[in-house]
């Protein structure tokens, strides 16, 4: 490793020691390092890392020491005992939290430290040595917890982008849009166009910078396809690639009831796991409220990635079952009617095992849907078990999908299953064309919030409960 860290390592910004004299040596040293860092490549940069992580996180002997004085002082009095726990809590804060903290007073040294623990998540899924991965681990813990103070939501500000805005600003909402890519200037121009709208939040750390994206529709009612809303012109929009700007358009209350969430983005790989998103669809809910006081209803149109690949690795699992004579009728992924219904020709192989191999092919082979004999077979297979995915597939007693786990978690309710919402190739490959409904009820978003991280309750329509009853979801 670069034989200057070494020298570097000797700042009293790694002791932990702040005399007045050298407060001033201690920023150009944070920048010193912060430059020393970007001139690595990434094997430097992870024997970097795990040399902090090593050398200058907790001193665990004086953690034991502390504890065992926290057991001692049960006895002495509640005024020792919190002291003692002070003390604790110190010995548990690791050294490099001091160094983070100085590298976040740096100007641009916020974005720094986020882009740090992109590459420390990135890292985690490479390394092979357990001791690196505790040591990473740590440190990527102790970024987000500062990076979740630094972003909450007293220092973020709520901005609408319009075709007015910066150009820079829209090139990066552009270019950040991953849910559904932005195809041309002409349709940017009609996403922060008439009943659209773009909301972003900024933090004065990372000026210019779109930390989280909202994109919403403001429409008639629930859409059940994302197709209606990326194609949706304003009623007096003419041309597909005109790109005068389009505010000149009056938007009508008569055609708003509902708003829209489409896609919301978070642009910063470094601040995963730090809550933002949510913030962002409220504030955006009480905005659009305020301007357009007829709406009563909040929506998302979401994808569901994962599904096909779930759907598929469960299909492979059922067959190798089958195979081996070790699956029971009652634990079939589809129905008798169903296994009936894709078994069109004579076969030695058992007849659930043709089924299930055939509604694979259909899945992986996305022309299925230009021919509707296979569409009405497939259908009702489909809606089902993603319904299943999404109410009853769990990691942890959550919801399995991450998208529905990240609308559940904000107070949603898993409200409809929209067929053939998305049949771009996208869409087809990672959840058949399927897209659902998260609603939101305002004033009951606390509750269902509640329910959901504190007891694993998911709220879902009628809809949703429907398409899951029976023995096989």
């Amino acid at each position: 490793m670069n034989s200057s860290f070494y020298r570097l390592s000797t700042h009293p910004m790694f002791t932990g020691y702040y005399p007045l004299r050298i407060l001033s040596s201690l920023q150009k040293g944070c920048r010193r390092f912060c430059d020393l860092y970007r001139s690595m490549d990434t094997s430097s940069r992870l024997s970097l890392l795990c040399h902090i992580g090593e050398s200058y996180g907790v001193d665990q002997r004086a953690i034991v020491d502390v504890a065992q004085k926290v057991i001692d002082s049960q006895a002495r009095g509640e005024v020792l005992m919190l002291r003692t726990l002070e003390r604790l809590r110190r010995a548990l804060t690791p050294r490099y939290q001091l160094l983070l903290g100085d590298i976040g007073r740096l100007e641009g040294g916020v974005k720094f430290l986020a882009d740090m623990r992109a590459d420390i998540l990135n890292m985690l899924s490479t390394t092979s040595s357990d001791l690196d991965r505790a040591h990473l681990e740590a440190l990527q813990s102790c970024l987000r917890e500062l990076l979740s103070l630094w972003f909450t939501m007293g220092f973020l500000q709520l901005e609408r982008a319009t075709w007015h805005s910066s150009c820079d600003m829209l090139q990066k909402i552009s270019e950040y849009e991953v849910v559904h890519p932005v195809r041309h200037w002409a349709d940017m121009k009609r996403r922060v166009g008439p009943y659209r709208r773009c909301y972003v939040f900024t933090h004065n750390s990372m000026p210019r910078e779109p930390i989280v994206v909202l994109h919403c529709a403001l429409t008639k009612d629930i859409a059940s396809s994302i197709h209606s809303i990326l194609d949706m012109r304003g009623y007096s929009e003419k041309t597909e690639m005109d790109l005068t700007p389009p505010m000149e358009e009056v938007e009508k209350a008569e055609h708003i009831t509902t708003a829209m969430f489409y896609s919301v983005t978070s642009t910063q790989k470094g601040l995963q796991s730090v809550d933002l998103g949510n913030y962002l669809i409220k504030r955006a809910a009480v905005e659009l409220q305020k301007e357009w006081p007829q709406i009563t209803q909040f929506s998302s149109i979401s994808p569901i990635p994962g599904f096909r690949d779930w759907l598929t690795g469960e299909i492979n699992r059922q067959c190798g079952a089958l195979k081996d004579c070790s699956l029971k009728e009652e634990q079939y992924l589809i129905t008798q009617n169903e296994i009936s219904s894709l078994c069109t020709t004579d076969s030695i192989k058992p007849e659930a095992l043709i089924a299930l191999e055939r509604l694979k092919d259909h899945v992986i082979n996305v022309t299925w849907t230009r021919d509707q004999d296979i569409v009405t077979v497939v259908k009702p297979i489909l809606m089902r078990l993603c319904v299943r995915y999404l109410y009853r597939e769990k990691r942890r007693g959550y919801a399995l999908n991450t998208v529905a786990n990240f609308h559940l978690q904000n107070g949603a309710v898993l409200w409809r299953l929209n067929w053939a919402a998305d049949n771009s190739p996208r869409g087809l490959s990672s959840s058949c064309g399927l897209m659902v409904n998260y609603r939101y009820f305002l004033e009951d978003t606390v509750t269902y919030s509640q329910e959901y991280i504190e007891h694993k309750q998911i709220r879902a329509s009628q809809q949703i409960k429907e398409l899951c009853e029976g023995l096989h979801c």
